[in-house]
């Protein structure tokens, strides 16, 4: 059992020791990484050992093996410590070129492909010692998320949120309709467009992470009394494109997206409802409205999607 007097008691630069050598599983790396001694490392480990009654690493050959309770604790223990950095970065004036924040962007999958290569080719030069971690978007979570630092932004759909969530407008997109060259060979005249009984007599792919349930342009179309006949469904736009090749499926999404799935069996059309734009926001915690590293990542942002 961890004593509990020698924690309290614990000299905190023995946790970083600690966190280099969970992320390097070698003494030579963690001690190189920290610019100490292999000697001084394992003289840290050792008084960590004591403080928490377990061995904590396990020598097999070169590498340092964590224990199970190591295993246990090193995740929480490691996010503790990037909290800490994070809030004593906020402390003093954000830098571009000497930062070694790690800037967490939760994006829906369909919107990644579309945004992070262009930000990351945008800011490399930018923030040199900086990384970006790309993450998946949790909507039943996000607002947690960003308000402990879990994700530092989100990028999603626009959606109802309050205070607070600050949110902004970054793209508006048409929806438009992704269909086979050979199958609706009529559509590639320019004369021809696709018509609304076109539409919805035809069977659709949709895609969502749900099996069953309306889908976003669902939702639209039923206002306007239009139900369409979905055949399948699956969970990114990329399989949904590769399943329309070869069938005579429709694909209803957004144009930006579509643009993206370059084939010479798939023609893009014009959707024959007037549909609201799909409007894409970037959401933040007000608690970082003001943070200097913030408020340039969100610029960057905003940047990418002019330049994309």
């Amino acid at each position: 059992m961890a004593d509990t007097k020698a924690i309290q008691q614990l000299d905190l630069n023995l946790l970083k020791i600690f966190e280099a050598l969970y992320l390097e599983q070698n003494m030579t790396l963690a001690s190189k990484s920290l610019f100490i001694t292999p000697s001084a490392v394992s003289h840290a480990i050792k008084r960590l050992r004591l403080v928490l009654n377990d061995p904590l690493f396990v020598r097999q050959g070169l590498q340092m093996q964590p224990t199970a309770a190591c295993q246990r604790m090193a995740p929480q223990l490691i996010s503790a410590l990037n909290r800490i950095r994070q809030v004593l970065q906020q402390c003093g004036e954000f830098d571009p070129l000497t930062t070694e924040q790690t800037f967490k962007i939760a994006i829906h999958e369909a919107l990644e492909s579309q945004i992070m290569p262009t930000l990351i080719k945008q800011v490399v030069k930018l923030i040199p010692h900086a990384k970006i971690a790309s993450m998946s978007l949790s909507r039943e979570n996000i607002a947690r998320q960003l308000a402990n630092g879990e994700v530092d932004l989100a990028i999603d759909v626009a959606r109802a949120v309050n205070a607070p969530l600050a949110h902004k407008t970054l793209l508006s997109d048409p929806f438009c309709v992704l269909i086979d060259r050979r199958q609706h060979a009529m559509y590639l005249e320019p004369s021809t467009k696709l018509t609304p009984t076109d539409y919805a007599n035809a069977e659709h792919v949709a895609v969502s992470s749900r099996p069953i349930g309306r889908v976003m342009e669902d939702i639209l179309l039923q206002q306007q009394g239009v139900n369409r006949h979905i055949k399948y469904r699956c969970q990114s736009y990329q399989t949904a494109a590769k399943i329309v090749i070869g069938s005579p499926l429709m694909l209803t999404l957004p144009r930006s997206i579509a643009e993206q799935f370059i084939h010479p069996d798939l023609h893009v059309c014009t959707m024959p409802f007037e549909l609201p734009d799909i409007d894409t926001h970037l959401y933040w915690h007000m608690n970082t409205e003001t943070d200097p590293a913030f408020v340039w990542l969100r610029a960057q942002i905003e940047m990418a999607i002019i330049a994309k």
